[in-house]
């Protein structure tokens, strides 16, 4: 079995507090992207949960990152926080043609993060999971979900998962349970416990921790994408080059 590709990355680009931290304090903001791309092999990007983007930002997008990297990205919050996800048609085709097509390999996986009050119920999950395409202008599309209440934790749940090829993403907030589940071809972290007072967010022991986890998942013939994104977000982009080196 082959191994699986490891990307390592951050939420966004866009944080001022990175300024002198993480990007050299006299880089203009609008090379900001193309720095943060040849630090790492993907971006998790979050303006796309909130509203969409124009053809033009999404062509720009793609010129400006270096061939290799990926760009996960939320899906729309328009689709998400419906009553019921089954009703989420109209706002996936959408999403679906604003222009993401233009990143062409460079397009990675969408996050479908579902609201903390959302109980599992089987027949939503289904008509939802049956409204994802699965490839977008001859692109493959990949799906994971992020479930934020422990209701999900079932085995059914995790079948639904599993026959569509639908990740489970793997979590540390200390707000939403982990459910850790290996349901899809791929797997997705985002990892958000990063602590200010310690210089790479997470301490040396903790990163070589989550390193195991991720060589397990690559063994496995999985490709990973892991996300630093929140906590001391100050902290993310360092904790994410401690662990690329660690994995290197």
């Amino acid at each position: 079995m082959a191994r699986g590709l490891i990307r390592i990355g951050i939420g966004g680009w866009t944080y001022l507090p990175w300024r002198g931290t993480f990007y050299p304090s006299d880089l203009p903001q609008k090379r900001e992207l193309e720095y943060a791309a040849q630090q790492f092999a993907a971006i998790e990007i979050n303006a796309t949960f909130y509203g969409r983007q124009s053809p033009k930002t999404w062509l720009n997008w793609a010129q400006t990152v270096p061939d290799g990297l990926q760009f996960a990205m939320k899906g729309s919050r328009y689709c998400v926080t419906r009553p019921k996800l089954a009703d989420a048609g109209q706002g996936i085709e959408t999403y679906l043609a604003q222009g993401l097509s233009a990143l062409g390999e460079k397009l990675g996986p969408i996050l479908w993060m579902l609201a903390a009050r959302r109980h599992y119920d089987a027949d939503d999950i289904a008509a939802f999971f049956a409204l994802l395409p699965r490839e977008l202008d001859g692109i493959p599309l990949r799906h994971a979900i992020e479930p934020r209440h422990e209701s999900f934790r079932d085995e059914r749940f995790f079948d639904q998962c599993r026959k569509q090829d639908i990740a489970i993403v793997f979590g540390d907030a200390d707000d939403f349970p982990c459910i850790a589940a290996d349901t899809a071809s791929f797997a997705y972290a985002r990892l958000q416990c990063m602590r200010e007072g310690v210089e790479t967010g997470y301490t040396a022991a903790r990163l070589d921790e989550i390193a195991e986890q991720v060589k397990r998942w690559a063994d496995d013939g999985r490709d990973v994408y892991v996300f630093m994104i929140n906590g001391a977000k100050v902290r993310a982009p360092a904790a994410a080059l401690a662990l690329q080196e660690r994995l290197r």
